[in-house]
């Protein structure tokens, strides 16, 4: 259907509009030039079944349709049609010239409206000094940000209307644009908790980074130093400043322009996952032990650059990497050979089921401890230890285990 072909037409409604605030909705037909009546006549052209029919309306929609001389629309499908004819520019001008605050908040409202539009009119919203929730607008203008956005929305209805529901849609989401407009409200200065999810987020826009950068205090600076996907010029001149530096070297996402960039923070860049294989050779080469056990406790360690840090043959090098799960198996089974470094092998979760059943045999307190929590342990074993009150809390919050209850359908024993 298209609204054209209902131009100087009558329809018929039955009910009540749903998206559209009842004014809006007149508003959008009178200027589509469509008629209405709330009675049938022979000008009626469509029947249009809205919310909340009273009694008598339903049974006028069964009998009209029963008479089969009607088309019958459902109403949240005509109104999606209004929304797809709105021009977004005319509106916002009206709105803008209007100060209309109440008619805002009616389309931020309407979940008919596209993304685009609503983050335009969101922008437009002011909260003032008040938070999401302190009064009844800004809390309608929060709760359909949440209701737009929160992902499963309709098995925890209670977020919407919650602080809380701010800080999952930054968690959840993966829409920039969301982050943006997110960013850009008033009230998540009261919120640091939202700020850190926004600054941490790996899908944070270059105008959100520079926005912290410019506006944001020391910890917010400090939070933002963590991010793998930190713009390269934002991280230039964080840099500046030595502690945030150093946080910078060990998280940020490496190529080789920002490896050289950061050199002078050897000790961080050797704990930084995304080091390659020649980044790390080169690191070997500095001769610091602080890099060697950084390096050896990589969870990007990489062959070439294990073998290199066994050959040193320093006891403190070998029990990290026989904990660190990129460790390759031949490298551990070799170490369970030797007998020395079963602790550290009960921690790994790259450690063969085999291994750690035979370690299961130990009287060990530690080891049995280290089992509990390991998420590679054979989920046997796991049963048998929880059994153990020393040991039953390691296997409660052990994620395997809690996966593998789930996947079974069974309670904790």
């Amino acid at each position: 259907m298209n609204l054209q072909d209902l131009k100087n037409k009558t329809i018929l409604l039955l009910g009540k509009s749903r998206a559209f605030s009842e004014d809006e909705f007149f508003s959008q037909l009178q200027f589509h030039k469509i008629n209405v009546s709330k009675e049938p006549n022979e000008d009626v052209r469509l029947v249009l079944e809205g919310r909340m029919m009273s009694p008598y309306e339903q049974n006028l929609s069964d009998a009209l349709y029963e008479q089969k001389k009607y088309e019958f629309i459902n109403i949240d499908i005509f109104e999606k049609l209004l929304a797809q004819e709105i021009d977004n520019d005319t509106l916002l001008m009206s709105l803008k010239l209007s100060n209309d605050k109440a008619r805002l908040k009616s389309f931020l409202q309407n979940s008919c409206i596209d993304d685009t539009l609503f983050f335009k009119l969101l922008k437009m919203y002011s909260f003032g000094d008040e938070d999401f929730f302190e009064n009844d607008d800004n809390r309608d203008v929060s709760a359909a940000l949440i209701g737009r956005f929160y992902e499963n929305i309709e098995r925890n209805h209670n977020v919407q209307y919650a602080t809380t529901g701010i800080y999952h849609l930054v968690v959840q989401t993966k829409n920039a644009q969301l982050l943006e407009a997110i960013a850009d409200l008033k009230p998540i200065k009261k919120h640091p908790k939202i700020i850190k999810a926004l600054v941490l987020h790996e899908k944070i826009p270059v105008s959100v980074q520079k926005m912290f950068l410019k506006k944001g205090d020391e910890a917010t600076k400090e939070v933002m130093a963590y991010n793998a996907n930190l713009d390269k010029n934002i991280a230039r001149e964080l840099i500046k400043d030595e502690k945030l530096a150093a946080i910078v070297a060990q998280n940020i996402k490496l190529d080789e322009e920002m490896f050289r960039l950061l050199s002078a923070y050897k000790n961080a860049l050797a704990a930084n996952e995304t080091l390659n294989e020649a980044m790390q050779q080169e690191l070997v080469t500095c001769n610091e032990m602080p890099i060697y056990l950084a390096l050896a406790a990589n969870s990007s360690l990489h062959v070439t650059t294990c073998k290199l840090l066994l050959a040193m043959q320093n006891e403190d090098i070998d029990t990290i990497i026989y904990t660190n799960s990129a460790t390759p198996v031949e490298i551990l089974q070799a170490a369970y050979a030797k007998g020395k470094y079963n602790e550290s092998l009960s921690k790994n979760s790259a450690t063969p089921q085999d291994i750690l059943r035979e370690l299961f045999l130990s009287e060990d307190e530690y080891i049995l401890c280290n089992l509990a929590q390991n998420e590679n342990t054979p989920v046997e074993i796991l049963y048998q230890l929880q059994l153990e009150s020393r040991f039953e809390r390691a296997v409660k919050t052990n994620a395997a285990f809690g996966k593998h209850i789930q996947s079974e359908n069974i309670g904790w024993l």
